[in-house]
């Protein structure tokens, strides 16, 4: 698998679709923020401006266009900068169009020929995933619809999702759905490969000597790696490696492969019901004592502890 696949399977990526709407001039709502997710905003129809609290310039959302707000911060949808300072919170929109969760979100003035469609969502990872591509994403992401890197088959799938979403086709939300996580992996690989390549982290990926130690701490990530091998595969010195890794990714490469061990062993623990010993084994560690205490160290819990709570967690929902 991919490192950028890796990455997000292991960290769990899922899709939710709030909904469609047909908003008609004037409108500006206020979206409120929202934990550990991110939400995004794509133009089906018309266009609109989004701004982000702690953001200076407002994006300009034209047909076609999509924003992923990555933190989940408040923002404002409006349709022209005259109505930016007056928004409507989300929840008096969705009470007073009457909106009961399915179908289209209609709100404004009837008869209007000014009409912005859009699909909303978010985007979440499981609560204790963490990794530097994701902690080091900018505020938002846009990708517009004439972008370069936005290919063909990006233009399609997003227009798939808004011809689905909200229509009562059969079967229609749920391909809206998973579409909607394919996006997120079709964006942030824009992201990488265009404004995200000179930057700490993302540089480190693009880098095509840093990439193959990665790919190798990935896709066996059990190995007892050591410095030497690893700077062996990315055809550099010692010292040279681990300077250039921890400039660009901007941890050890030592640190970076317990992350991503701990990560994977979050996985397995909450996904499988093997013994502690068999998720250390997978994880790169021979004895179950040092597991869990570089476990411990990373989720405040022991294995085991952290297992049965994730048990009752899901239980309780």
């Amino acid at each position: 698998m991919d490192l950028l696949s890796d990455i997000l399977s292991v960290l769990e990526l899922k899709g939710t679709l709030y909904f469609r709407t047909s908003f008609t001039s004037p409108w500006s709502i206020r979206v409120p923020a929202f934990e550990n997710v991110a939400r995004f905003h794509f133009a089906h129809k018309g266009r609109c401006y989004v701004r982000i609290d702690n953001v200076e310039e407002p994006v300009l959302l034209d047909q076609g266009d999509l924003v992923i707000i990555t933190r989940g911060e408040s923002h404002v949808l409006y349709c022209d900068p005259v109505t930016a300072d007056n928004p409507t919170h989300l929840d008096e929109v969705v009470e007073k169009s009457g909106f009961d969760g399915s179908g289209t979100l209609v709100y404004g003035e009837f008869g209007m020929d000014h009409e912005t469609q859009l699909v909303c969502g978010h985007f979440s990872f499981n609560e204790e995933a963490s990794h530097p591509v994701i902690d080091q994403l900018p505020s938002h992401i846009h990708v517009p619809s004439f972008s370069p890197g936005s290919s063909d088959w990006l233009e399609s799938t997003l227009k798939i999702i808004g011809a689905e979403a909200g229509r009562h086709g059969m079967g229609g939300d749920l391909i809206a759905l998973k579409l909607s996580e394919i996006i997120f992996a079709q964006a942030l690989r824009i992201y990488l490969n265009e404004k995200g390549r000179t930057l700490p982290v993302f540089a480190g990926f693009a880098d095509p000597k840093l990439s193959r130690a990665l790919d190798a701490i990935h896709n066996n990530p059990a190995q007892n790696w050591t410095l030497d091998e690893l700077a062996k595969i990315a055809g550099m010195s010692r010292t040279t490696f681990a300077q250039r890794f921890s400039n660009q990714i901007t941890l050890t490469p030592m640190n970076y492969l317990s992350l991503w061990r701990m990560q994977k062993a979050r996985k397995i623990l909450t996904d499988t019901k093997l013994p502690v010993i068999e998720v250390a084994l997978k994880s790169g560690y021979s004895s179950e004592a040092a597991f869990s205490r570089v476990f411990k160290r990373f989720f405040d819990l022991p294995p085991a502890s952290y297992r049965t709570l994730q048990q009752q967690l899901d239980a309780a929902e």
